[in-house]
């Protein structure tokens, strides 16, 4: 492998951190030969700072010495790394507005949040710059952009991946994920990280979550009846199920009790260490997140458990369940913090899931509301990650 720098440049859709644009050559002659792809800038590259979307947090830490695995694993598959990209502020953003190194544009929705936090990821692939690109997914952090952007990503099974040399945000719900603009190339990117084979054979039944379909804006559940119905037909047997017995907000609350206090918990050591620079609502949140009583704390974990328990009744092996990724197209950029407040709640409570109950999950591009993309999910088991790509990779080819 050789590392090479390369200067930023005004074409690159501002996914790329500033000085952070450089190509180092993936083994020669693996499966992934002639693909590139670019890192979020939570993921380690030996000998470039990880920046995690904070100035300071580059500053206060060492440059890494080491590929992360996730980097590792597509460099010696074949791929070519050309670069690393913007993330919201630690992770801690689900629109992808970085006060510190800019918004990347959404290249399918100018104007438009990319999504985040795997914004500047999204971005490049989204524009072509890349044919793939890694991101993590703690909150919904791939998934949210995906939709947003028009692009397949997963968010595999919680505990499955090596996240060795990305950096943690919530540890009980982190995740390395990945998008891209085609089911092949999404394929062959998920078989190499998933470390197994693609299936032929598809799943014999199809849940539709009518609570999560109701809970969408009516013009993003028209949007994505298509797309339903060409799934039904591929899959065969479907029935409608209630994903979130308690209430989608109920997992909402849930999820935004555990994964603050946790991310309060990660940066606690480096916040009282060096004072670091912080949006409002990133300090806002940390600072919440830190004073999360106890016994709020303990109903969260059991509410966890409790939808642990229901997925596993309702997802048996054979069995997917789809759902829309957001509950709208992507929202203009440069909102005040009340309305981006108020958007972000609606937007967790459909990817509580995720961190909740570990499930994989794939975003499937396909449909618009007035020209902007909005994408349907499908989770399955634990462990049913490359089925669900298998899905993905089959609708593709179907009308």
């Amino acid at each position: 492998m050789t590392d090479s720098n390369s200067n930023h440049t005004p074409e690159d859709f501002g996914a790329f951190v500033p000085g952070q644009r450089f190509r180092i050559e993936g083994r020669a002659g693996g499966p992934l030969s002639g693909l590139t792809f670019v890192a979020k800038d939570l993921f380690d590259v030996a000998g470039h700072p990880t920046g995690g979307g904070n100035p300071d947090w580059a500053k206060t830490n060492p440059v890494p010495e080491r590929h992360a695995w996730a980097v590792q694993t597509l460099l010696d598959a074949g791929a070519d790394l050309i670069g690393k990209t913007i993330t919201d502020e630690v992770s801690l953003g689900i629109l992808g507005e970085n006060p510190f190194y800019g918004t990347p544009v959404n290249p399918r929705a100018p104007g438009h949040v990319p999504g985040g936090s795997s914004s500047g990821s999204a971005a490049a692939v989204a524009a072509g710059l890349c044919d793939t690109a890694l991101g993590t997914d703690t909150g919904g952090s791939v998934r949210v952009p995906a939709s947003f952007c028009g692009l397949y990503g997963i968010r595999p099974t919680h505990g499955r991946l090596d996240l060795s040399g990305m950096m943690p945000q919530a540890p009980t719900s982190d995740t390395t994920g990945w998008f891209a603009r085609d089911a092949e190339t999404f394929a062959r990117v998920s078989a190499i990280m998933l470390g197994e084979a693609i299936p032929e054979e598809l799943p014999r039944r199809l849940l539709i979550a009518e609570d999560a379909f109701a809970f969408v804006e009516p013009d993003t559940a028209s949007a994505l009846r298509p797309l339903v119905e060409r799934l039904a037909r591929l899959i065969g047997e479907t029935a409608e199920a209630v994903l979130a017995p308690p209430g989608l907000a109920a997992w909402y609350r849930a999820q935004s009790t555990l994964q603050p206090h946790e991310a309060s918990r990660t940066f606690a050591e480096w916040i009282e260490r060096t004072n670091p620079r912080f949006q409002f609502s990133v300090a806002r949140n940390l600072m919440l997140g830190s004073q999360i009583a106890a016994g709020d704390l303990t109903h969260a974990e059991l509410v966890r458990q409790e939808a642990r328990g229901d997925l596993r009744r309702l997802l048996p092996q054979g069995t997917i369940l789809c759902l829309p990724t957001t509950p709208f197209p992507a929202p203009p950029c440069g909102q005040p913090l009340t309305a981006t407040t108020a958007l972000r709640s609606r937007i967790i409570c459909l990817c509580a899931l995720g961190g909740l109950t570990g499930v994989p999950h794939v975003t499937i591009p396909g449909a618009t509301v007035d020209g902007l993309p909005v994408g349907l999910s499908i989770i399955g088991a634990r462990g049913s990650d490359a089925i669900l790509v298998a899905v993905a990779r089959a609708l593709s080819g179907t009308n």
